[in-house]
């Protein structure tokens, strides 16, 4: 079966914003074995959304819509929905009643053009909105399910997991099997794992294996499709552990893992306690590390030390070691490890130095020269690196390396 997604916006349109609600719809619908005949963005238009809707109506077994369901005037999707299928609009007072209620304990006034997230096509079910106002609705036209939710990414992946797919599992024939494991490695180049996996035999009929850059990582979606469910899980398995015996060195996760959160786990399984000491990065490996729930069992704390004084006065680095190598320099990297370790008391300390440009740079240090040091046992390693990207991308890629070196030491010891 296919489904057509329609998504809804001028911002879209017009390229002020960017469109994560159809690649994000897709991939759930392939998980759940449906294919996606098209994916169109119109803007805020009747016209417009009546034309997609009669082409997707045209080659599509069922609809998905975003966008345009709020209370301001460009909001017209509701409306545009119901005339292009001849139907007229009626206010839900139930609805309406929740939507006064949310508003009275938010402490947000009530201004009347909210009243409009209340209004449905006549005969349209109401899809509930958890985490937003306004609420979504589906339809039948023509045997097709449509269902339309707002375009907020956070309502509508909420109400499309929630909401969306049961009601399609209930209207459309469902009889193949998928699954699917998210493969995730950092460390070599989409071209040089795709020449890793050519050697090794991974065509298994009804298993796909794709590719999708995620910078600085490279994640392999493996899916898996058959009338067998058994069959299915275990053709997955096969070709995952085939992939794993050519990639391990370079998996770090699976699924829904990040490296922050790998690296989390493996401080708190051992019990192991952190401090940070960041330059170049600003903070961004202690932000990463934050984002983790129960990081304060293992981060004591993180320190962005991004003047030379601050490195002295903080860190006890030398001011004659700064002056004499450089403050992006091996020996100031692993000073900066061992200082935040003292001062902090912990089992481990990591930091980073280095250019990230776009001036700054020398001959002997260009610009993307960094420095990533680990203190820990009284033994301390540092690496260099040196990166050709924009200043953010430097910071990116640098905080994940760091992220790597500490939990490469957690499993197997520095390398």
């Amino acid at each position: 079966m296919n489904i057509g997604i329609l998504v809804i916006g001028n911002e879209l349109t017009s390229g002020m914003t960017q469109d994560t609600n159809s690649s994000f719809i897709a991939r759930e619908l392939y998980e759940h074995g449906w294919g996606v005949s098209a994916v169109m963005t119109v803007g805020d238009d009747r016209d417009a959304i009546r034309g997609g809707l009669d082409y997707l109506m045209e080659i599509a077994d069922a609809l998905v819509v975003t966008g345009g369901l709020g209370p301001t005037v460009d909001d017209i999707t509701t409306a545009a929905v119901a005339s292009a299928f001849d139907l007229n609009l009626y206010t839900d007072d139930v609805v309406l009643k929740q939507l006064k209620r949310r508003f009275s304990r938010l402490n947000i006034p009530w201004t009347e053009n909210n009243a409009k997230q209340a209004m449905f096509p006549e005969g349209a079910g109401i899809i509930d909105n958890p985490v937003g106002t306004a609420c979504g609705f589906f339809l039948e036209r023509g045997g097709r399910p449509v269902a339309v939710i707002p375009g907020v990414p956070v309502e509508a992946r909420k109400m499309f997991s929630d909401g969306v797919i049961p009601l399609f599992r209930d209207k459309i024939a469902y009889r193949e099997h998928v699954a699917k494991r998210t493969i995730k490695t950092f460390g070599r180049t989409e071209s040089r794992i795709d020449q890793a996996l050519s050697h090794e035999d991974l065509k298994i009929p009804g298993v796909n294996i794709g590719f999708y850059p995620r910078f600085p990582e490279i994640h392999l979606v493996v899916t898996s499709r058959g009338e067998d469910s058994r069959r299915t899980e275990e053709n997955l398995r096969v070709v995952c552990e085939r992939i794993e015996g050519q990639l391990y060195r370079y998996i770090f996760g699976y699924d829904d893992d990040t490296m922050e959160g790998v690296t989390a786990a493996l401080l708190t399984d051992r019990g192991l306690t952190l401090s940070v000491a960041e330059s170049c990065t600003g903070g961004l490996i202690t932000d990463r590390l934050t984002d983790v729930p129960g990081s304060s069992v293992f981060l004591e704390r993180g320190v962005v030390t991004y003047s030379n004084t601050s490195k002295v006065e903080l860190l006890g680095v030398p001011a004659s070691i700064i002056e004499k190598h450089g403050a992006v320099s091996e020996e100031v990297a692993i000073l900066m490890a061992e200082g935040v370790q003292k001062l902090a008391g912990t089992d481990i300390g990591l930091s980073t130095t280095g250019i990230a440009g776009p001036a700054g740079g020398t001959e002997k240090k260009p610009v993307g020269t960094v420095f990533i040091a680990l203190s820990a046992g009284g033994n301390s390693t540092c690496r260099r690196f040196l990166f050709r990207w924009d200043r953010r991308r430097i910071k990116e890629i640098s905080s994940q390396i760091a992220l790597n070196m500490l939990r490469r030491f957690l499993t197997i010891g520095v390398d």
